[in-house]
């Protein structure tokens, strides 16, 4: 198999694991889930560039912002499965009302969603689409989208990278893999897409990691490292506090 054919092996992967959107069938030899990391921005653009068509589909047919807003955070969670906001809610209600690290793992575990993380769902769903109403009524759409969609799933590739898995088994423990030159090249690509907001993508660069910095201490405070959920609690996190950061800077 040729180097490129096993990149796009890797890009459908990571596809198959961050989206529900049909990737096709991989073909042997089968890439490994950290082979695949290098990409978790990649697919951020295409999910960024798939939801600024449907807001300026929306926007066309005269949908107030604020409806467009909307409709774009339903069709992300389409798109994803709803699997980050899973991760949001599963680690609200373990880091929220767990015991010791034990305990918040069992939680986390849990299927069932408790007041702790209906709560952080919820508010972080609410400012994420009002800050996307501000800009999106600002006249900013594709780059925002593409910066924010990409960098956060840097950002969620950055708190793979630097902490441990806190289980032995799950998909925290299975893609995960220090060093190499894949999440650099990941790295790359998520910066890449904020510089396209010009000065104020180091603004909004800089919350991201924040709110992705600030998680990734939680975690290994009160659970001893990452699972999926964080990482899915992450990019959630740090795409809201960028849509925050850019409404602010408009």
């Amino acid at each position: 198999m040729t180097p490129f054919a096993r990149r796009l092996q890797e890009l459908r992967l990571a596809g198959m694991l961050l989206t529900r959107v049909p990737m096709g069938t991989l073909r042997e030899p089968f890439p490994s889930l950290p082979d695949a990391r290098w990409a978790y921005p990649v697919i951020g653009l295409g999910l960024g560039l798939v939801m600024a068509l449907f807001a300026s589909g929306a926007a066309f047919l005269g949908f107030h912002p604020g409806i467009t807003a909307l409709l774009v955070v339903a069709i992300g969670v389409l798109l994803t499965g709803a699997m980050h906001e899973d991760g949001m809610a599963d680690l609200a209600d373990g880091l929220g009302g767990g015991r010791d690290k034990k305990h918040r793992l069992e939680i986390m575990r849990d299927s069932r969603i408790g007041s702790y993380g209906v709560l952080a769902l919820g508010l972080t769903l609410a400012l994420k689409a009002q800050a996307m109403l501000a800009v999106f009524a600002a006249g900013q759409v594709l780059w925002p989208l593409l910066a924010m969609m990409a960098a956060s799933r840097g950002c969620m590739l950055l708190v793979q990278e630097t902490l441990s898995p806190a289980r032995s088994d799950g998909m925290g423990h299975s893609a995960h893999e220090r060093g190499g030159w894949r999440p650099l090249v990941g790295f790359a690509i998520a910066l890449a897409s904020v510089l396209t907001l010009g000065t104020q993508g180091f603004i909004v660069l800089t919350a991201m990691l924040c709110a992705a910095l600030a998680l990734r201490y939680q975690a290994k405070r009160l659970i001893g490292g990452q699972t999926g959920d964080v990482l899915g609690a992450v990019q959630l996190a740090a795409e809201c506090a960028g849509w925050l950061a850019l409404s602010l800077l408009l």
